[in-house]
């Protein structure tokens, strides 16, 4: 599951902005379903898949191993997009 953040910040002078692109992907399961015996065991999801539609409780619960979205590895891509205008010269 891949989710979008877009954040704008807006330079000092009215010449530069920039903006700050965050991609959130929710990698594999990390859940040890054997520490309640002292041991290590994880179920072998790949991949977090939201078990319903965005914004639901459904949306936090993984369809293909039924944890929650916490105990996947959460990778964050993060990139920063400059938009220079140049001011207007009198």
């Amino acid at each position: 599951m891949k989710k979008r953040q877009v954040v704008l910040k807006i330079g000092r002078s009215s010449s530069t902005s920039s903006s700050v692109i965050r991609n959130v992907r929710y990698g594999e399961c990390q859940k040890n379903h054997a520490a309640n015996i002292g041991g290590y065991a994880v179920d072998g999801c790949r991949e977090f898949m939201a078990s319903s539609a965005e914004g639901t409780t459904g949306a936090l619960t993984c369809a293909a191993c039924g944890c929650h979205r916490n105990f996947h590895r959460r990778e964050v891509e993060t990139e920063e997009v400059c938009e220079y205008t140049p001011p207007n010269s009198s």
